[in-house]
């Protein structure tokens, strides 16, 4: 059974991100359809950040209570296992996609649920259980499938059956031992996770430092919090070949004793999901991530049809920093080709975008303990982009809100100013619930603010957030 439909615009993936440009598209009466292989609400939804983070809170708390006196008195042993994964699958909704296909249909969204291909301009083959469909887009196409995670070529772990991020925020129970390939976010939280679990947890990462991708503080604290934790924490060293057996899994690792475990997780990186679309059909390489300009219209395609946002474009691999990119190529389409009241008719963005996608601010946390936020340039990132690099380091404990948080609570604040201009083009923070101190720093770096303008936004006292007077103190202000 086949049959072949037409709609103004053809989102492929039904992630949060998908989502995302699927609702921006339609605002202006494009009629808009979305296609989905999986669940709809995607790998954030349902095996990533929402799981992630209820696997984490638990712990989180409780290390929160158990340092704070009159409280802590009131802890008597570990976190309820069963009620935290029960928690946990309440806001996966038991991986039942039916609340978002609910959304979707308010939304004026049309759902194809398939496997979708390209067969040509504008036109996608989709495989589905109730058949084959053709859907061709009259202006545009917006692909937003997301990445899946890299398996190294370690002989014997294909074999091994390994767990990737799904299994880790997904798993029914707890295995007594597990051991994690790879130092980057996945693995340091799930870490975590899983130390907090009850497991006993073996960490291998062939770089000299964990979260390679933020300041040299921040891996340090985060590797010295897991091996507080109890974690086993081996660094440059390389899963050279896996075993597995009755018993579990073995991991043999450069001239290290092997690892035994019950489990064994990879976490070793992600690549744009683009293997499997039919990019052949319309000039493009499969497996290479969808190149975009600012505007996100993928480069190398003729016609300014094809958009791509989040992990498929290769250069954003946050939720947040996808569902962003999607509403700018959202409103991008409705501008171009919507019909409704104060849209465009010709090639023009509306005006918040005309400059296109703005990534010099990606944020990210990580939920490690501490607790791990980072917006803009590292120190090193501004350094090489020959900026007049200028640093302000304080340690959260110079603010009167961080002891009231805990009495053991520590941490560290630092700001990079470009010194020509004076703002804050990158900002690091560690420590307890420190991710709410980010969307401040956020703003001065979108908006580089200068630093004695900042000085003029006073902290409410006694807060960590505080720690801005701190930091621009320290500048001399």
């Amino acid at each position: 059974m086949s049959e072949s439909r037409t709609y103004d615009v053809v989102v492929l993936g039904a992630g949060a991100v998908g989502e995302n440009a699927a609702d921006r598209a339609g605002r202006t009466g494009l009629s808009v359809v979305i296609v989905e292989s999986a669940l709809v609400g995607g790998e954030c939804s349902y095996w990533a950040c929402m799981p992630s983070k209820a696997l984490l809170r638990p712990g989180q708390v409780l290390d929160t209570v158990r340092g704070v006196g009159g409280a802590a008195q009131a802890v008597t042993g570990r976190q309820d296992v069963g009620a935290t994964l029960e928690r946990r699958d309440t806001f996966t909704h038991d991986w039942d996609d039916s609340s978002q296909v609910s959304w979707l249909q308010s939304a004026g969204i049309d759902l194809v649920r398939g496997e979708a291909r390209f067969t040509g301009e504008r036109t996608v083959e989709v495989s589905g259980e109730d058949g084959d469909v053709t859907v061709t887009a009259r202006h545009a196409v917006i692909a937003a499938t997301g990445s899946e995670p890299v398996i190294p070529a370690v002989d014997g772990l294909a074999q091994a059956a390994p767990w990737t991020s799904r299994e880790a925020t997904s798993a029914q129970e707890v295995p007594p031992s597990l051991v994690i390939l790879g130092g980057g976010v996945v693995g340091a939280e799930m870490a975590v996770a899983y130390a907090d679990l009850g497991s006993s947890v073996t960490l291998l990462h062939r770089g000299d430092r964990l979260l390679a991708n933020t300041e040299p503080f921040a891996s340090d604290a985060v590797a010295e919090g897991l091996m507080g934790m109890g974690v086993d924490l081996r660094l440059g060293t390389t899963a050279t070949r896996v075993e597995r057996d009755g018993a579990g899994v073995t991991v043999h690792h450069g001239e290290g004793e092997p690892v035994r475990a019950a489990e064994i997780l990879v976490a070793t990186g992600r690549r744009p999901r683009t293997d499997d679309l039919g990019l052949e059909t319309i000039g493009l390489t499969p497996g290479d991530p969808l190149t975009v300009d600012d505007q996100l219209q993928v480069r190398g395609v003729a016609g300014a049809w094809l958009y791509a946002v989040g992990d498929v474009t290769g250069r954003v691999g946050t939720t947040h920093q996808g569902k962003y990119d999607a509403r700018v190529a959202g409103d991008v389409v409705a501008a171009r080709f919507g019909q409704g009241e104060g849209t465009t008719t010709d090639a023009a963005p509306l005006s918040r975008y005309s400059a296109g996608a703005d990534h010099v601010a990606q944020t990210q946390v990580v939920f490690t303990r501490p607790e791990v936020a980072w917006v803009g340039r590292t120190e090193a990132q501004a350094r090489a982009a020959g900026i007049d690099v200028r640093l302000l380091d304080v340690p959260l404990s110079s603010v009167a809100g961080t002891a009231l948080h805990s009495d053991h609570a520590d941490g560290r604040a630092r700001l990079v100013v470009d010194g020509a201009r004076d703002v804050v083009v990158g900002a690091t923070f560690v420590g307890p619930d420190v991710a709410e101190l980010l969307h401040a720093a956020t703003i001065a770096v979108v908006g580089e603010v200068p630093l004695d303008r900042l000085w003029h936004a006073v902290p409410a006292y006694p807060t960590v957030s505080e720690v801005w007077l701190r930091l621009l103190e320290s500048a001399g202000l």
